[in-house]
């Protein structure tokens, strides 16, 4: 009865933990962002890729998320720390073993005689033992706070991993149609150029024009030429980079939609402060510093006592035939109390590390605040320039263009030398393929504020890869797939 009320006493007294309780730190943040974009739309919890209207960048992006060895590294990692978290939480709960053993003795035999009882004899003990460390200060439960905020974070691990993944291979594929569209217009001029050289080569023969005339259209022509092969060398490099991100050996890589034919995503929109519940690495940091916080409960718990009950019950005998006889029962109860005296500071400097460990993660948590309200605002100028930029670009081209057409007409009434019309042609294919990249600019920005925003669709993503299955803890923190839509940050465990 004393022992019960003991127990009862000390259950009441661990209701209270060691250790400061998690409170979310204050975060200044702006009200709105310094660029607007007056298309911005909310879709930040969209398949945004789609919106590109190219059925095989969809296509690459579902096999990156289900065969990309990162993504499935990360959920391994995930299924690391859902195990630890099992572990962690073991110690809730009474431990019980067992045991068998067989002891064989001898003694003089002398002694024996005088006994009256043989010089070799026999033990036989079979056991089921239990202990329970009564979580008193909070040490238990600290430490499992600590492994599920671990848990949580590898979970934004992975769903970082995943965001930075659909990012590369939208960016890649946009990369590789650009570079199909400057190795079209190189191809194009080289084939343009080489029909010129030909016939000012049968003028130079038929003495029409000199040496010098026809050395600068070889020039140009070989401008041209010179072009190509560094081009398709980019173009084999991303074809080589987009395979490894889908899980495949370096290979070819299927084509869609042209670069002119993609459709420009919207711009999706918010405010600073939703930055906080959409980003996984800002969700990662919180969750590491909640659990460096729990840490210190567990650190300042060694200077109590641990407290544990232990209890053991089974058969002792001397004869194999009588092991399960009432008199060979044998059963202890008790309890253990355990603590330290003088450690010369190791706890001390146990607290002080978990202390500044968390201090580290505090700041680490607040530079990734500030990391991702800088990348928002450089994606949403870099976008909003590059499209002021585009405009400016075509018609930059459209102008070239018509200079190119008058040049040669000026030439071919012989108001003006060849030279313009090869200063016309020069200059048009220089802006023909900085057109191109100006729009590969565009569609990167996009794709950078999709991704520095984050957002629902991360989640929509993760649904994607559904061949790697994803444990679940008991309270069930992964997200429910039907409310992608409103993705906001688990609550913090409760002490």
């Amino acid at each position: 009865m004393r022992l019960l009320s003991l127990t009862f006493m000390l259950l009441l007294l661990s209701a209270c933990a060691v250790g400061p309780d998690y409170e979310k730190p204050e975060i200044d943040t702006p009200e709105a962002w310094r660029f607007t974009d007056a298309e911005a739309s909310e879709v930040v919890n969209t398949q945004w890729w789609s919106q590109f209207d190219d059925p095989v960048l969809d296509d690459l992006i579902d096999e990156a998320l289900q065969a990309n060895l990162d993504v499935r590294s990360a959920a391994a990692r995930v299924e690391q720390f859902a195990a630890r978290l099992n572990i962690t939480r073991s110690d809730f709960y009474p431990q019980v073993g067992y045991g068998a053993s067989r002891d064989r003795q001898s003694i003089d035999d002398n002694r024996a005689a005088d006994l009256g009882i043989d010089s070799i004899s026999d033990s036989y003990r079979a056991t089921i033992n239990v202990g329970w460390e009564l979580d008193v200060w909070g040490r238990i439960r600290r430490a499992s706070e600590s492994s599920r905020a671990q848990l949580l974070s590898a979970e934004e691990s992975r769903r970082t991993v995943i965001l930075s993944l659909v990012s590369s291979v939208a960016t890649s594929y946009v990369s590789l149609r650009r570079l199909d569209r400057q190795l079209e217009i190189a191809l194009q001029t080289r084939d343009s150029r080489a029909e010129s050289l030909h016939l000012f080569e049968l003028q130079f023969i038929g003495g029409v024009i000199g040496q010098l005339q026809l050395s600068q259209i070889r020039s140009e022509y070989e401008a041209a030429v010179s072009a190509i092969p560094d081009i398709e060398r980019d173009i084999v490099i991303l074809e080589n980079l987009i395979a490894v991100l889908l899980g495949r050996n370096p290979g070819a890589i299927s084509r869609g939609r042209n670069i002119d034919d993609l459709n420009l995503a919207q711009v999706p929109e918010g405010v600073p402060s939703e930055l906080l519940l959409r980003r996984p690495d800002i969700r990662r940091a919180e969750q590491q510093l909640i659990s460096a916080n729990a840490r210190i409960g567990v650190a300042r718990a060694a200077y109590f006592p641990r407290i544990s009950l232990t209890g053991l019950a089974g058969f002792i005998s001397g004869d194999l035939d009588a092991w399960f006889d009432s008199d060979s029962a044998t059963w202890a109860a008790g309890g253990e109390l355990a603590g330290n005296i003088f450690t010369a500071g190791r706890i001390s400097g146990g607290v002080k590390q978990a202390e500044a460990i968390q201090q580290q993660s505090l700041f680490t948590y607040q530079q990734s605040i500030l990391t991702a309200l800088q990348e928002v605002e450089d994606a949403l100028i870099s976008t909003q320039k590059a499209r002021e930029k585009l405009e400016s670009e075509g018609r930059r081209v459209d102008a070239l263009l018509e200079y190119a057409r008058i040049a040669w007409l000026r030439y071919d009434n012989g108001f003006t030398s060849y030279i313009e019309v090869l200063d016309s042609q020069r200059s048009l294919f220089a802006a023909q393929l900085r057109y191109v990249d100006t729009q590969n600019d565009v569609y990167v920005g996009l794709i950078n504020t999709y991704k520095a925003m984050g957002g629902g669709w991360v989640v929509l993503a993760e649904q994607r890869a559904n061949e790697i299955d994803f444990p679940q803890d008991e309270d069930g923190y992964l997200p429910n797939p039907e409310a992608a839509a409103s993705y906001s940050a688990p609550a913090p465990v409760d002490p």
